[in-house]
């Protein structure tokens, strides 16, 4: 259950009010150019089946939920523990969060009905949302008052700027660099002898456009109309018309910088990374000392000019999706000639700059929520860095609002609006996502209005504005559009799931890691990659459209989706050239599929189809050879190297294809990131190390069953151990077979018998008892087993008084204790009893939780986490992995195993805003990103396992309410810190009641966020190994251990080892559970606990760290305390100071031999 008070993006409109900053009443909530009149809500019902028939599905549509997820309030959660009353009070509750907030009169009536229809997804999703919005529409401040200042300004000089006569390309070119102004010219260059000329003139209009106009986004355009009578018939051929643009925008920044220079900061961008489209971008400007003339709130804005022409100054017709506008004069090789769609809808945008922003204004003013809709799309859009720029995949504000604002006119069937004016903000914004992510816009593309031409399948997404013949989605790539739809799926997941507060995910998340995205990073130098052009590519087509295509081919089944990542175009100096295209690097994303990801042999065509097997050859080149098989096939096939060679499958296809297709420069040049943070626990992927000891656990299954002289029968054997659920960090098997440090716990129940004694005391006799025939049965019966009685809980009848420990020939180890199901009613009413003592009524309640913990919630999780590791391929390595970082930062005896367990399963049962982790690397960065923002001092963490949906609303409210009422009864958080339950817990308390303390959760906290800070810091330069290191120097003081305390069975290099008596060390049971650093920090926590926190992490750091508790702060002098002490004299009294250099010298004494030293700190 994700966090709704997690840190979270800013989303607030910077104002630059100073007032501001305290209050969020100065926003504007006005709707001008809205109509006042409140169109008439559609019922859920019907959103559905417009949005299912425009989408071509059978069913489904807009999936609207139900407002079941309520909000809270005391007297209802209270209510829950009263089963008589629990559906009365989630009925009231939910009429109590139906309840709207004062909106404006237009959205009102759509508001009520959308929530009352469930299509606000909860109510307080609903309420989230609405404060949201509130909080990021744009507001008039200083800084806006500053630009719009501008603006007038900047107009003024344009449009007072001296027409320049018809000139010769060279001659215009040579009187602007006298002005030092470069003219911005598209590549390739204009020929100087071309017979057009370039001319200035008063430009035929000045518009301000955009989402600042619309009031949706801060971002201020100015688009300058260029005369149609500068522009011929034939301009759209050949550059041309860009060609005068360019001229035409050079002419303006020099008037510009000539007349603000001192003022403004002028200089030269690509609209949108087109390089076929320059503008003119205007900031306040900087002092020489680089400090800003002005204060920083009110210098904060920045004004783009761009160039557009007339819509009708070209034949639409003439430049359609399939038109070729770039010519080639040769005869030979006009046959050649292909389709330019980039260049043709380049100019399109040139000419529908106006008849956008009149779309967009009718559709705000025909839809109350249009502009709310643009402000979600806009968020969710920036929180997964998509953008309107081709860096950032060329679908952003601009585009969301275009496709709304058209849906809202056509789209459906029969040419009916796919939206309608009355939906919600909530029910646009979904029903555009469904749109993007459901219907495969590549393959079947929107038509919105009467299409002229047919429009066929081309590889690329279409979405075709009829009316103004232009593709919305012409800049996207096949790559960005397979990672916006993926994305939009993503949402849709969070959104319908009811257990899961999506509004963090979808808004306010930042998706901007892409080590947390992608399972595998590819790094190539853009300019060595241009430079690659070889005979056997295509260098017709476009370098990043071949990298995409040769990588997914060439990685198949083994990647489910490849994103390429190229660095924006920087801006550039009116007074320079353009900067070289070709710069930074170019990064590539793969999301990999596990069940493949590892296959080492690759199987192509026979070697009868020739036609295939040449095109197979061709492709991978000498990698390619042929074998034949056990079935007595003949086929083309790859065969890669194990990954024990140091390079993973994906990264040996990657660097051949890569050499194959682009060079050996280019291979020699690339950096791949791949999994690197497997790589610091070896062959953790997979269960593989796992099933000798799921074996060995069967067989002993087996053999207990097998037993024939038991006094009573068995009824189960259940599992409670996390080497029995795949999660322990060190695999109990090896090459060499199975190698335990500790035994297996595993616990074993009889059926029901009258005979079993009344008395607790009694019981754990009883129990003794039977363990003790079950060894001599095992002894006796099982050939190569050894079994050995130990007892526990010394001086506490009433707990758990033995286990047997069987140890099979194999090394095989397990642990077994009775479980008797009368004891937890026994406890109960034993603690009910109103004469019991006060430590007698303690003792019990330890009793009983140990109980529930070992003997009913244990076996139950151990079951539950092993499912999950059977389900998800790279769960049990996360688990792995997130525990050894656990112990290496010494939390290992503070977080229990079963809580790490929760918070990864956290992680792949609700990954939003990411997709369910597909490898080690992702799953254990993104549940350090879901720990640095887990707020856990007001969220409890419930996680459903069962995969089916056991854990129902009333469950979910059931324990929220427990957790509110802990909160209540220990609000200092000195007993219950973390809240974890699950489906099969709902306590939420048997892993952590007493542990761990405030203190180790804030540390856990900030050693995840400064876990995720150096990731986004350092990207695909990250060194792993570093997540796992912090410095001992926090402590106070440092326990340095020898192997002495870690049992280490390494063969010494000195001196030659007796086979013999290394036989016999390992056939030695007597070591079987053995932990000498285990049992020395349980001393010490018993002895000196009530002084120092004690810190380790076992045998991933051998240190145990302390840190001097502040109650043993100096006191005033009294005898029996639970430490050390030295007097202190004072003015006034006598102190008790703790004595820590005795302390630490007993320390020591204790752990003789196992401590090597003590690193005393402060």
């Amino acid at each position: 259950m994700a966090p709704s008070n997690a840190k979270r993006r800013k989303l607030e409109h910077v104002s630059s009010e100073d007032d501001d900053d305290d209050s969020f009443a100065g926003f504007s909530g006005s709707e001008e150019d809205s109509s006042e009149t409140a169109q008439t809500s559609m019922t859920a019902e019907s959103v559905g089946q417009n949005l299912a028939q425009g989408l071509g599905l059978d069913d489904g549509g807009i999936d609207e939920e139900p407002a079941g997820k309520l909000g809270s309030s005391v007297h209802h959660e209270q209510a829950i523990f009263r089963a008589s009353r629990e559906k009365q009070a989630i009925a009231n509750e939910a009429a109590m969060t139906a309840q709207p907030k004062q909106i404006p009169v237009a959205n009102k009536i759509s508001y009520v009905r959308s929530y009352e229809s469930g299509t606000s997804k909860s109510g307080l999703f609903k309420l989230q949302v609405d404060d949201m919005l509130e909080r990021v529409r744009p507001r008039q401040g200083k800084r806006e008052a500053a630009a719009e200042a501008a603006l007038h300004r900047l107009k003024q000089t344009i449009e007072q700027i001296a027409p320049r006569p018809a000139q010769s390309v060279a001659d215009a070119e040579r009187v602007l660099l006298k002005e030092k102004i470069v003219i911005p010219y598209p590549d390739p260059r204009p020929s100087k002898d071309v017979l057009y000329k370039l001319e200035y003139a008063k430009p035929a209009n000045i518009t301000v456009v955009g989402s600042h106009v619309l009031k949706v986004a801060s971002a201020i355009d100015m688009v300058v109309q260029m005369p149609s009578r500068l522009l011929q018939s034939k301009d759209y051929l050949n550059y041309r018309f860009f060609y005068k643009r360019a001229y035409y925008l050079a002419c303006v920044a020099a008037a510009l910088s000539g007349a603000h220079g001192e003022e403004y900061s002028v200089s030269y961008s690509s609209m949108h990374d087109d390089a076929l489209l320059p503008v003119i971008q205007v900031r306040p400007s900087i002092s020489p000392s680089g400090v800003a003339d002005k204060p920083a709130k009110a210098n904060a804005w920045q004004i783009d000019i761009a160039l557009s022409t007339a819509d009708d100054v070209f034949s639409a017709e003439k430049l359609g999706m399939s038109k070729n506008c770039v010519r080639n004069n040769d005869e030979q090789t006009k046959a050649q000639d292909s389709a330019t769609p980039l260049y043709n809808s380049s100019l399109r945008t040139c000419m529908l700059m106006k008849p956008y922003l009149v779309l967009q204004h009718k559709a705000a003013s025909s839809c109350a929520a249009y502009r709310d809709a643009c402000l979600m799309g806009g968020l969710w859009l920036d929180s997964r860095r998509l953008g309107s720029s081709i860096s950032r995949g060329g679908f952003g504000n601009f585009e969301w609002g275009i496709v709304v604002a058209l849906l809202l006119r056509g789209g459906g069937p029969n040419g009916k609006a796919l939206l309608g004016p009355g939906y919600s903000s909530y029910q646009l914004f979904k029903a555009t996502l469904q749109l993007l992510a459901l219907q495969d816009l590549r393959k079947k593309p929107l038509v919105v209005g009467e299409a002229k031409l047919t429009l066929e399948s081309s590889g690329s997404p279409v979405i075709w504005d009829a009316e103004r013949s232009h593709n919305v989605l012409y800049k996207m790539t096949d790559w960005s559009y397979q990672a916006l739809q993926s994305t939009a799926k993503r949402t849709l997941e969070a959104l319908g799931d009811q257990r899961f507060d999506a509004f963090d995910s979808t808004f306010t998340t930042s998706v901007s890691s892409r080590l947390l995205d992608y399972d595998c990073l590819i790094e190539l130098d853009h300019a060595t990659l241009a430079k690659s052009a070889t005979a056997n590519r295509e260098t017709s087509s476009p370098l990043l459209n071949d990298l995409y295509a040769v990588l997914r081919r060439g990685l198949g089944d083994r990647v489910e989706e490849a994103d390429l990542h190229v660095p924006p175009t920087p801006d550039w100096s009116i007074g320079v050239a353009r900067p070289m295209q070709s710069t930074g690097a170019v990064t590539v994303g793969l999301r990999v599929n596990q069940e493949h990801a590892h296959r080492l042999v690759d199987h192509g065509p026979s070697a009868d189809n020739k036609t295939e097997a040449a095109a197979f050859r061709a492709f991978w080149g000498d990698k390619a050879e042929l074998r034949r098989f056990k079935d007595g096939s003949i086929l083309e096939s790859l065969v890669w190297a194990t990954e024990a060679a140091g390079q993973s499958v994906i990264e040996q296809i990657c660097r051949h294809l890569l050499q194959k297709h682009f060079g050996a420069k280019v291979e020699g040049s690339v950096r791949f990131f791949d999994d690197d943070c497997s790589r610091l626990m070896p062959k953790a992927n997979g269960n593989a190390n796992f099933q000798p000891l799921m074996e060995a656990y069967k067989q002993l299954e087996t053999d207990i069953r097998g037993l024939e002289a038991l006094p009573l029968s068995i009824r189960q054997i259940m599992s409670a151990d996390a080497q029995l659920r795949f999660s322990s960090i060190e695999a109990p098997s090896s090459t060499h077979g199975i190698k335990q440090s500790i035994p297996a716990a595993v616990t074993l129940q009889f059926e029901g018998s009258s005979r079993w004694p009344d008395d607790l005391v009694a019981v754990q006799r009883t129990k003794l008892a039977f363990l003790l025939k079950l060894s001599e049965l095992m002894n006796d019966n099982v050939e190569e087993v050894k079994s050995r009685m130990g007892l526990e809980n010394h001086g506490e009848d009433v707990l758990n008084q033995g286990f047997l420990d069987i140890t099979y020939s194999n090394g095989a180890a397990f642990r077994l204790r009775i479980h008797h199901e009368r004891e937890q009613g026994m406890l109960e009413r034993q603690m009910k009893l109103k004469d019991l003592d006060p430590k007698t009524k303690q003792i019990s309640a330890i009793a009983l939780a140990s109980y529930k913990r070992d003997f009913v919630k244990g076996p139950a999780h151990t079951q539950a986490i092993a499912q999950l590791a059977t389900r998800f391929p790279v769960f049990s390595g996360t688990v792995r992995l997130i525990k050894k970082w656990f112990a290496s930062h010494l939390l290992s005896n503070h977080i229990p195993d079963d809580i790490i367990e929760l918070f990864v399963a956290q992680s792949f049962i609700q990954p939003y805003p990411w997709s369910v982790p597909s490898s080690m690397q992702t799953g254990f960065l993104r549940t350090l990103a879901w720990l640095a923002k887990w707020d856990w001092r007001e969220e409890p963490l419930v996680v459903d396992m069962s995969g089916s949906g056991e854990l129902k609303d009333v469950d979910y409210q059931a324990i929220r309410t427990r957790f509110e009422a802990w909160r209540k009864l220990d609000p200092a958080l000195n007993r219950l810190v973390l809240f974890a339950a699950s489906h099969v817990d709902h306590d939420g308390t048997t892993w952590t009641d007493g542990q761990p303390s405030k203190v180790v959760a804030g540390r856990m906290t900030a050693l995840a966020n400064a876990a995720v800070q150096a990731v986004e810091a350092h990207s695909i330069d990250l060194n792993p190994a570093s997540l796992f290191v912090s410095p001992l120097e926090d402590y106070d003081f440092v326990l340095h251990l020898s192997p002495v305390a870690f049992r280490s069975r390494k063969k010494s290099s000195k001196g030659p080892v007796f086979k013999n008596l290394e036989v016999q060390t390992q056939a030695d049971t007597s070591l079987v559970g053995f932990q000498p650093a285990q049992d020395f920090l349980a001393e010490l926590q018993n002895l000196y606990g009530a002084a120092i926190v004690f810190f380790s992490g076992v045998a991933e750091r051998k240190v145990i760290a302390g840190l001097w508790s502040p109650l043993t702060a100096p006191r005033a002098w009294k005898v029996n305390l639970q430490y050390a002490t030295l007097p202190m004299k004072t003015d006034a009294e006598v102190l008790a100071e703790i004595d820590k250099q005795s302390i630490l010298k007993e320390i020591a004494r204790l752990g003789g031999n196992m401590v090597e030293s003590v690193q005393i700190n402060r």
